[in-house]
């Protein structure tokens, strides 16, 4: 039990870090391909020097680092997604989103790991899935926004579903994880940056002016860190513990967002009741751990 508890805070405190990402990206210019490439870059370099100055940097076998860079495919284009719902919406609606994260994990995990479903976790993700239903009730000229935030949570809950499976068959310590999933990721974006250069020539690629101030940090406090917190919970809590707590996010972002972009003028009371939903679902999966 404290052993859940203590972990719990750690989940805590990587969701409160996470909270920030969403302003971040408002800030930057560039769109959601190149910021996430820029972002993996700093922070493979960031957590690199770190395991290096603990002396914890070491080898890892071929066939476990093209795994691991895998889970970091998926996180890369879970990114990219959620930057480009926060750009095309706004950070209320992109945040919101990640709340069906939880929903798309109750789907996917029984089908990925043939297990049996838990009626008690089905119930809890209706009820988030009610909130972000009450949401989505805003103006329609956000629904690409809202298509693409739900396609960032799929592949988020994708994501940790098989990061828990590459972890526990290839035996690797979570900073090593962590640096070999960005780096897979940074890889497989270098590939799609002269796609995105053919596709959309008139979107910026190279940062300007206060840009590397933001993707600096962006890309070491409040990835490195709060991922690493995440990855470690993830080997203590089942996927959907993890990814319902970070229900949460929106709860932290939104809050960032209507103090510093007044956000709060563009939603009306079914967004606020929908967020009371996803607040009160992981309130109650976060009993049911400790418990």
């Amino acid at each position: 039990m404290k052993d859940n508890t203590r972990t719990l805070i750690l989940l805590h405190t990587a969701v409160f870090l996470a909270g920030w990402t969403g302003i971040l990206g408002r800030l930057i210019s560039l769109g959601g391909l190149p910021l996430v490439w820029y972002r993996m870059l700093i922070s493979i370099v960031t957590l690199a020097l770190v395991l290096w100055c603990l002396g914890r940097l070491h080898k890892v076998g071929r066939r476990a680092v093209l795994q691991i860079a895998g889970c970091g495919v998926l996180l890369a284009l879970h990114w990219v997604a959620f930057f480009a719902s926060i750009q095309t919406a706004n950070v209320s609606i992109g945040v919101a989103c990640i709340a069906t994260s939880c929903f798309f994990t109750t789907l996917f995990e029984p089908l990925i790991n043939r297990t049996r479903v838990s009626w008690k976790e089905i119930l809890i993700s209706f009820i988030s899935i009610a909130g972000v239903l009450l949401i989505f009730s805003l103006d329609v000229r956000y629904r690409l926004g809202i298509a693409l935030g739900l396609l960032s949570a799929a592949l988020y809950s994708i994501f940790a579903i098989l990061n828990v499976n590459v972890a526990a068959r290839t035996g690797e310590d979570t900073p090593t994880m962590l640096l070999w999933e960005l780096v897979g990721g940074a890889l497989f974006l270098t590939l799609c940056i002269p796609l995105q250069a053919r596709v959309l020539p008139a979107e910026p690629i190279l940062p300007v002016g206060s840009d590397w101030i933001w993707l600096l940090l962006l890309g070491s406090v409040f990835t490195v860190v709060p991922f690493f917190f995440q990855l470690q919970a993830l080997r203590k809590l089942s996927a959907f513990t993890v990814n319902l707590t970070y229900n949460l996010e929106p709860v932290y972002s939104i809050a960032l967002a209507a103090v510093l972009f007044h956000e709060t003028r563009e939603v009306g009371w079914s967004f606020w009741l929908g967020l009371t939903l996803i607040v009160l679902s992981v309130i109650l999966q976060n009993r049911r751990v400790v418990r």
